[in-house]
């Protein structure tokens, strides 16, 4: 993607389902369980930049000896930070206590981050702060082993402010206004609650406070924790969590909207928020890996039993389709293809741009993330060119000339890596003048295959979120080249609202197309409909969420795609631009047929699977309409 934008979290919980010895035995190491969390955050580091952190939790541990073990780390570099701060713990140990150190009990007695039940989360920050505090796993620690809890997940809600609420009304006092707080908060006290109610239980039976805890441990209901906890819950999300006494569970939202994917066998349950890092970690295949269903949760006992509990009624699947287009990594076998799909489905419109003069023509992609959908695109085009010569061969009605029969068989398309993205050129410089000029030179260019003042360029991008770089940067690259024409092509419909389950994508004002529906309603004489869309999404802030409308599609209501379409490339074109620009976008028709299993569109539709998306997205324009630059909702 051109427009860099901050997105989806990742977690990876590993539960061991035989003894610590066992892995010993047969790995040949003790610590096989961290081994592989490692690897599980290292292959999903694309889900986290700003942080990330670590939680364990060993089964019976005697009183007054640590059972939790914690460590989070800020920064791109969080995961190799905090494995680095593990693994010299492991090699003090092994220094210092050779012949302990091979021995598994031992290991549990004395040595951190040895448990049964390992935690990871990688974190993209949607909060706009960022310190060690903001970091998963979150802790809600008490004496009562039961009673404590660690939660770690990939989620947003819309309704953090009723969240919060509802907290109060239970006597609470949330210190912060975040998603995050709540969660931990909600299961926190309906965990409170079954110990309690378990506790009075045991107790009217006439058994001791330590036979209490143990009948505690053994007969918390999970699931019923999660459904009291969940009921009023509005967001996107998959929430992994632990009880202090090893009780597990991950819980994925009733619409679907997060992955959550794990493979279980008699050694281990692994989950993940992608299906390859299973694949490559345990080296299983495809079928093996199952997805947990929406409104349910995967929670694993103590005892090991393993269930998938619903805890609210499944709504329409809405998965987010943005994890195919551009978040999840390609090495998917399923978002493989529908990559390739996305690209193949765009040459008719393709084709139209470049009024089918596949001779003058060089077909590239912006690097990196766009480079399936290109494969998809080449197949495409290479598919067009094929049934060209087949027809124009068989369906003429004289003898063909040697000459012209070179003619048609020396169409072959050109494909051509022109963009080359500099990773190592950090836009480190603060005058706004000087770093403008540094973001131009982010991207460079091949030179020597376009031919000048002849050749069209077509260059596919996976999305296009505010067109900054495109402008700032590729476009003037590519125009020195000098191309009679470039088209750029978008794998992913316009993106029209914000996301408010887990992309920081929640302004108005980031989005080109919004910026081009409003320049169109001006030039037209219907600046009218800018007003008004305001006043309706005013008058809704009192009405309950279930009843609230999408006002904000009314701004878009007047235009065709297409139109949209060229007023971005007129905002997007910079002004010493010398070729003809054109943008071409997917359609949404397109997009669900590529991705038949991943229908949640909200950002390019405006159809949000759950009532608070609707109070967001109007949120979002009350925002841009009174010039405040902040986001539509609390979240972490």
């Amino acid at each position: 993607m051109s427009d860099a934008i901050k997105h989806e979290c990742g977690i990876a919980l590993i539960r061991l389902l035989k003894p610590l010895s066992y892995y010993q035995e047969k790995y040949g190491t003790p610590y096989y369980g961290i081994n592989k969390l490692y690897l599980l955050m290292e292959k999903q580091h694309n889900r986290g930049q700003d942080g990330a952190g670590i939680a364990t939790i060993k089964f019976d541990v005697k009183p007054g000896n640590r059972y939790i073990s914690r460590y989070r780390a800020m920064g791109s570099s969080a995961v190799a930070d905090i494995f680095e701060y593990v693994q010299k713990k492991f090699a003090a140990v092994q220094k210092a206590y050779p012949q302990q150190s091979m021995d598994t009990q031992w290991l549990k007695d004395n040595v951190s981050f040895t448990g049964e039940v390992l935690l990871g989360h990688l974190r993209y920050g949607t909060h706009g702060k960022n310190s060690i505090e903001s970091c998963h796993p979150f802790l809600r620690q008490n004496n009562w082993m039961s009673r404590n809890l660690v939660v770690a997940g990939n989620f947003n809600m819309t309704n953090v402010d009723e969240l919060l609420q509802q907290l109060y009304e239970l006597g609470q006092h949330p210190k912060e206004q975040a998603d995050t707080v709540t969660v931990l908060e909600k299961i926190g006290h309906f965990l409170d609650d079954e110990n309690q109610e378990l506790f009075d239980h045991f107790k009217d039976k006439g058994l001791s406070n330590i036979e209490i805890s143990a009948q505690i441990a053994k007969n918390i209901d999970v699931a019923k924790i999660l459904t009291r906890s969940a009921k009023t819950w509005d967001g996107g999300y998959t929430i992994a969590g632990i009880f202090g006494h090893g009780d597990a569970f991950v819980m994925r939202d009733p619409a679907g909207i997060r992955p959550a994917f794990y493979y279980v066998d008699d050694e281990i349950l692994v989950v993940t928020s992608e299906r390859p890092v299973i694949q490559t970690a345990f080296n299983v295949p495809l079928g093996a890996v199952k997805e947990i269903k929406p409104g349910h949760a995967l929670i694993v006992k103590k005892d090991g039993s393993i269930t998938e509990e619903m805890f609210r009624q499944p709504v329409e699947q809405k998965s987010c389709s943005f994890e195919r287009i551009y978040f999840s990594r390609g090495s998917d076998a399923d978002i493989y293809k529908e990559r390739k799909s996305l690209g193949k489905l765009l040459c008719p419109q393709v084709l139209e741009s470049i009024n089918y003069d596949i001779k003058n023509t060089v077909f590239s992609f912006i690097p990196n993330t766009a480079e399936v959908s290109y494969y998809g695109m080449m197949e495409g085009v290479n598919t067009y060119v094929r049934d060209f010569q087949k027809h124009a061969l068989l369906n003429r009605s004289d003898k063909i000339s040697d000459a012209e029969l070179d003619d048609m068989l020396s169409i072959t398309p050109r494909f051509e890596k022109l963009n080359v993205k500099d990773a190592k050129l950090r836009t480190f410089i603060t005058q706004d003048a000087d770093r403008q000029d540094m973001v131009q030179h982010v991207y460079d260019t091949t030179y020597g295959v376009v031919r000048d003042d002849v050749d069209t360029i077509v260059a596919i991008d996976d999305s296009i979120v505010r067109g900054t770089t495109l402008k700032q940067s590729i476009l003037t690259i590519l125009d020195r080249l000098k191309p009679k024409k470039i088209v750029i092509v978008s794998s992913a419909p316009q993106i029209r609202y914000p996301d408010c389950y887990g992309i920081d994508m929640s302004r108005m004002g980031e989005f080109v197309a919004f910026e081009a529906a409003i320049s169109l309603l001006k030039q037209r004489g219907l600046a009218h409909i800018i007003d008004e869309v305001y006043q309706k999404c005013m008058a809704s802030v009192t009405t309950p969420k279930d009843e609230v409308e999408n006002y904000v599609k009314d701004i878009y209501e007047p235009f065709t795609d297409l139109e949209i379409s060229e007023e971005i490339a007129r905002i997007i074109r910079p002004h010493n631009l010398n070729a003809e620009l054109e943008v071409v976008y997917q359609t949404l028709d397109n997009l669900h047929i590529a991705c038949p299993n991943h229908k949640g569109d909200w950002y390019f539709s405006g159809d949000y699977p759950t009532p608070g998306g609707n109070k967001v997205v109007n949120r979002a324009y009350m925002n841009w309409m009174e010039g405040k630059n902040i986001r539509a909702y609390f979240s972490v």
